[in-house]
């Protein structure tokens, strides 16, 4: 072995773990269950609940209400609170198992005088770990021996590896040690050395990234600032609800039946008096509670839940469950390329030789070329081939380019032969070539390299047959190379030569080109229908990546993202910095591909697009993406991606897969449906409640709907209505509408027009039925009008039709379309709560009693009550008919 240390014994290890720490990284606190019970209690909503809760807690006990009242709004927010920590608590479960995989890293390290593999999370300042090619730097440390060259893109964003050599002696200090220093988080891409520890876990410089990721503030999703806007719109609806059925209850006590304030003062005592004031205040305290949707918060939550299961099923790990909305609401999203548009590992896609003929399959290349071939690759090569399974060797040690090349021969590195490498040139990002002299077999110097520095020196080319050819016209090669750079490929070029390195770094002078190796990172099959999905539902998608501007632009344009916008811009990272903040603001909606990113690029890009009141997205991986992806509305981290970027996500893509992305915002898109269709349908109920409860009093009915009845209604239609539009399918309709902006209110102007028109219209009927002589007759059940027996089948009718409209009106809120029955087997809680609440309601009435104030009905009692009731649904219909006749079809077809 080149590195032999004695390391740290034992003894020496817990010591230094105990003054130092361990290498375990600190990571987003993880809550525990009650800690996230008690943060969703604190939920505005859920305190007016309970609030709400205690004032019927209170009137139960002084005999105003009844107990069941108490537990249907405790039900509601037991099981609003509940669903949504379970589901929050098991996806943070779920992400602590993702992230302890980050810790199953093995690191080999000098320990009591041989060298082990310990976990990451074990390393101690002092120990002595050997790095090779390929290995992740596991902490921050000081180069002791050998040299390497590291990429730091993740830590810093610069493309270029850092070359590192060991530390002298005396050590020198401030800028001069840089060149000796690793940090974690970086790739060794060449050399091998031994590394010192000298910080760990939160002390290295991803360490203290990590703590100052945790403490960013974090502002408002779309769905939140929303939600508490309206909130405030219902509590002042309320309050004015409530005080005007107070007065109005007031106003039918003293005038309409009191013969007036004086009548009323000198005929009731002072008990009378306070009990009537009491029972105002009541019934408005009960208005107050109805007009809260308490079921919205267990919808949300519900819904969240349901959606969080199935985007698991798609590879689309959801951190936070407001991530799901903020997803649906995207206005732009700014996408990684490598292993999100594209599969993330170079392929050969077509081979040239230098007479320009183009080959896309080893099989196609003729029998002496292709041996050839198979001979430069597998024999210039730093990796450690293992071919003991000839369909899936084991690559060591080769980085992306090499492994797509020798994945190319595959069928000759299990036939390597008997060949020695007498000596080599590695390859570094100056030379831009590697060469390897080898005997045995033949006899040769093999270099493979950037064509623009091989082509120079290649005098000759080896033909289909393997017989050497002059060089001497290029033009069919040039034309074929500039074709393969055209479909953004990179380029390699291999060649051969008699003449020995004899310890040389200089390329040799007198080449024979075999040819050159057209690779790629070819895009996944789904990339192309993915970027035209996003972009049909009017989310601005922008590839950031490291690329060449040419092949950035190459594969923007192959994935779909150039076109339908003449004006589309492509930019650098170099011509983006000179851009002002205002000019990058102007460019921005034309804007497509950013080359030559760097990380820094992306946190300006989403500070910007914030400011600008958009919606935005952010993918990523490395360490420096992590503070894009957390400022970002919703972050999406990449599966592969490293542990703190998994942190600072809404969202993981457990696949990398952009289409994954697609589906998280068709089902952000779902959840904000469902809770619009709730709001309609609930909203309805309380405008119509209210109104009924109000004009009753001018009609001489002093309670239409008793205080029971309000709260019993709350109950199945918040509650159970709410559970109801949770389980709304996932449409693909919904992604041909446009995003909504942050500041776009959640009830739109078709949604008022449902609730004030239908809500009126229930009104205006129940307003008809309690007055009509006609309905009367129709619910005296047999008695005389007017008797005691009467008014009580006539008031219960009156009930099961106020109950009974407002079912028939969950079918009309459940689509902005004609058709009712729309997907309506697909939502499975629908189908079988809202038959549900039509059987409890029935059973209710019927043995309801003094409780709910009812009577049973007879059947064809029901028939009419029904009928009357059904009419809720021609009224919306003949309502959407007018608005698309009129204002437009929001339903987008597809």
């Amino acid at each position: 072995m080149k590195f032999n240390y004695p390391g740290l014994a034992d003894a020496e290890v817990e010591r230094s773990r105990r003054d130092h720490g361990s290498n375990a990284v600190a990571s987003q606190e993880s809550e525990t269950f009650w800690d996230k019970l008690i943060g969703n209690l604190k939920d505005p909503i859920i305190i007016i609940l309970i609030v709400a809760l205690m004032v019927t807690v209170a009137l139960t006990v002084f005999g105003y209400a009844e107990w069941y009242e108490s537990v249907g709004i405790a039900f509601a927010v037991v099981i609003a609170t509940f669903v949504a920590t379970w589901s929050e608590y098991s996806n943070e479960q779920s992400f602590q198992r993702l992230l302890e995989e980050a810790s199953l890293i093995k690191v080999k390290t000098f320990r009591n005088g041989h060298l082990t593999e310990i976990s990451i999370n074990e390393l101690v300042v002092g120990d002595h770990v050997l790095l090779q090619p390929g290995d992740t730097v596991p902490t921050d440390g000081l180069l002791i021996a050998g040299h390497a060259e590291v990429d730091e893109a993740a830590l810093t964003g610069e493309s270029e590896p850092v070359k590192k050599t060991a530390l002298p002696d005396p050590a020198p200090t401030g800028e001069a040690a840089e060149e000796h220093q690793l940090a974690r988080a970086g790739l060794l891409v060449d050399g091998e050395c031994v590394m010192r520890a000298t910080a760990v876990g939160d002390q290295t410089r991803y360490g203290q990234t990590m703590k100052e990721l945790l403490s960013a503030e974090d502002r408002l999703s779309p769905l939140q600032h929303k939600l508490s806007t309206l909130g405030g719109h219902i509590s002042t609806f309320g309050y004015i609800g409530a005080t005007l059925i107070f007065f109005a209850f007031m106003f039918n006590t003293i005038f309409l039946q009191g013969g007036g304030i004086d009548v009323y003062w000198a005929a009731q005592d002072g008990g009378a008096i306070v009990k009537d004031v009491v029972t105002a205040m009541i019934l408005a305290i009960i208005v107050i509670v109805v007009a809260v949707p308490e079921g919205l918060p267990m919808m949300i939550a519900m819904v969240l839940a349901i959606n969080m299961k199935k985007l698991l099923t798609e590879k689309v790990l959801v951190r936070k469950l407001l991530g799901i909305e903020t997803a649906g609401s995207l206005n732009m999203l700014f996408t990684d390329k490598t292993g999100t548009l594209t599969q993330g590992k170079l392929q050969v896609g077509a081979f040239v030789n230098g007479g320009g003929e183009r080959f896309e399959q080893l099989d196609a290349i003729p029998t002496a070329l292709r041996d050839t071939i198979g001979f430069a690759l597998c024999h210039n090569t730093s990796a450690v081939i293992d071919a003991s399974d000839p369909t899936d060797p084991k690559l060591v040690g080769a980085d992306r380019t090499e492994q797509a090349l020798l994945r190319f021969v595959t069928p000759y590195l299990a036939t390597a032969g008997d060949v020695e490498i007498v000596d080599l040139i590695p390859f570094n990002s100056t030379r831009k070539f590697s060469a390897s002299q080898v005997s045995g077999e033949r006899n040769l110097t093999l270099v493979k390299g950037a064509p623009e520095v091989i082509l120079k020196n290649c005098k000759r080319w080896l033909d289909a047959n393997g017989e050497v050819q002059d060089l001497s016209n290029p033009d069919a090669l040039q034309q074929a190379t500039a074709e393969l750079s055209g479909r953004a490929m990179r380029l390699l070029a291999v060649a051969m030569t008699d003449t020995p390195i004899d310890g040389s770094t200089e390329l040799p002078e007198s080449l024979t080109l075999i040819g050159i190796f057209g690779m790629r990172d070819e895009l996944r099959p789904t990339s192309h229908a993915s970027v035209k999905i996003a972009k049909d539902a009017g989310i601005h998608v922008v590839m950031i990546t490291g690329d060449a501007k040419d092949t950035a632009q190459a594969i923007a344009k192959d994935v779909g993202l150039l076109e339908d916008d003449p004006d589309a811009i492509v930019l650098t990272s170099s011509e983006l910095a000179d851009m002002s903040d205002a000019e990058v603001k102007k460019v921005l909606p034309h804007l497509y591909v950013v080359a030559r990113a760097f990380p820094t690029d992306k946190s300006r890009l989403v500070k910007l697009a914030k400011e600008e009141g958009l919606v935005i997205g952010m993918t990523g991986d490395g360490v420096n993406d992590a503070p894009a992806v957390k400022n970002s509305d919703v972050g999406f981290a990449m599966g592969s991606g490293t542990e703190m970027t998994k942190e600072s996500g809404d969202i993981v893509i457990l696949d990398d897969n952009f289409s994954s992305l697609t589906k998280a915002v068709l089902y952000g898109r779902t959840l904000f449906k469902s809770i619009r269709k709730f709001l309609i349908f609930q909203l309805t109920v309380n405008v119509s409640a209210i109104l009924v409860v109000f004009l009753g009093q001018f009609f001489g009915f002093e309670l239409p709907l008793t205080m029971t009845q309000l709260l019993w209604l709350n109950i199945i239609m918040d509650t159970l209505a709410g559970l109801a539009f949770a389980g709304e399918a996932a449409l693909g309709r919904y992604m041909h509408e446009q995003p909504l902006r942050r500041d776009e209110p959640l009830i739109n102007s078709d949604m008022w027009s449902s609730i004030l028109i239908n809500g009126g219209i229930i009104a205006a009927l129940s307003i008809l039925f309690l007055t009509s002589d006609i309905t009367q007759s129709w619910f005296s059940g047999g008695y005389e009008i007017g008797t005691a027996e009467a008014q009580a089948k006539f008031l219960t009718a009156f009930f099961a039709f106020f109950v009974f409209v407002q079912v028939f009106n969950t079918f009309n809120a459940r689509t902005q379309g004609l058709d009712l029955f729309e997907h309506l087997l697909d939502n499975r809680l629908f189908s079988v709560i809202i038959p549900g609440i039509m059987v409890i309601q029935v059973f209710f009435i019927t043995f309801g009693g003094e409780i709910l104030r009812t009577v049973g009905l007879s059947i064809s009692e029901w028939i009419i009550v029904l009928l009357l009731a059904i009419l809720i649904i021609p009224v919306d219909l003949a309502r959407k008919l007018a608005r698309n006749k009129w204002f437009g079809n929001p339903v987008q077809e597809g």
